[in-house]
C-alpha cells in the first residue's frame, strides 16, 4: 500500500488538454488528488462510476488511498474528469511535504495545455479549498470558443501582460496590462486574445472549478 508508482507519459485528452508533470505519489496522494478535481468538476461519484466502469466501492477506495487503480482504471478515471492522467501526478520529488499543502513552486506546477492555445498553471496548492488560483497564458489569437458558458460561483482577475478580450453578458471588454476584473460566474462570459503577442492573466475563481 505503501509502495509509489510512476506517472506514464500519455496522449492529449479528447479535448486537447495535455498535462505536463509527472512523478511518484503514494496511493492516499492520488486519491486525494482524484477526489479533489472530481469535486471541483461537481461531479459525484455515481456519475463517475457510470463513466468509468468502476463501482462506487472502488472508487471511494481509491479516492480514501485503501486501493491503487490499474493503469488502465487511472487512464479512464483521468478521461471522465477532463485531464490528461499524469494531472495526478504533481513534481514530488521536488515538493517539501511541509509545504505541499500551502505552496506551489514554480517549478512544481500543474499545467493544461488547451487545444484553443490556452495554458493554464494551477497556482493553488490543490482544489480543495473555496479558492481557485490560476496562471492563464493565451497565444496570439486564441479563446475560449465562440460561445459563452456559465457556472457557479464567482471570478476575478488582473492582466499581467498583451490584451484580453472579454465579454460578460451582453457587454465586451478590451483589457490590458494593469486592468482587472470581476464577475458573477453565472453570468454568460467568454474571452479571447486580439493581439498578436501572449497576454497572461492571473484568475482567482471561487468555488473551485477548474
Amino acid at each position: 500500500m505503501r509502495q509509489f508508482v510512476e506517472a506514464i507519459a500519455s496522449k492529449p485528452g479528447q479535448d486537447g488538454r495535455v498535462a505536463t508533470r509527472q512523478a511518484p505519489l503514494a496511493p492516499e496522494q492520488v486519491g486525494s488528488e482524484i477526489r479533489d478535481l472530481r469535486k471541483a468538476r461537481r461531479i459525484t461519484l455515481k456519475v463517475l462510476s457510470g463513466a468509468t466502469g468502476l463501482s462506487l466501492g472502488h472508487l471511494s477506495e481509491i479516492e480514501r488511498g485503501l486501493a491503487y487503480p490499474s493503469v488502465k482504471a487511472l487512464h479512464d478515471i483521468a478521461a471522465a474528469l477532463g485531464v490528461n492522467i499524469s494531472w495526478f501526478f504533481q513534481n514530488a520529488e521536488s515538493i517539501d511535504p511541509v509545504e505541499r499543502d500551502v505552496v506551489v513552486r514554480a517549478s512544481s506546477r500543474r499545467t493544461l495545455n488547451f487545444a484553443s492555445g490556452i495554458t493554464d498553471e494551477l497556482l493553488s496548492a490543490n482544489l480543495r479549498g473555496s479558492l481557485e488560483l490560476l496562471l492563464s497564458t493565451f497565444k496570439p489569437g486564441s479563446s475560449s470558443g465562440s460561445g459563452t458558458y456559465t457556472h457557479q460561483g464567482e471570478e476575478a482577475g488582473i492582466v499581467m501582460q498583451g490584451t484580453l478580450e472579454l465579454w460578460v453578458g451582453e457587454r465586451k471588454f478590451v483589457l490590458t496590462a494593469g486592468d482587472s476584473f470581476s464577475f458573477a460566474s453565472t453570468t454568460p462570459h467568454r474571452y479571447a486574445n486580439p493581439g498578436e503577442s501572449e497576454a497572461v492573466v492571473i484568475w482567482a475563481i471561487t468555488p473551485p472549478s477548474y
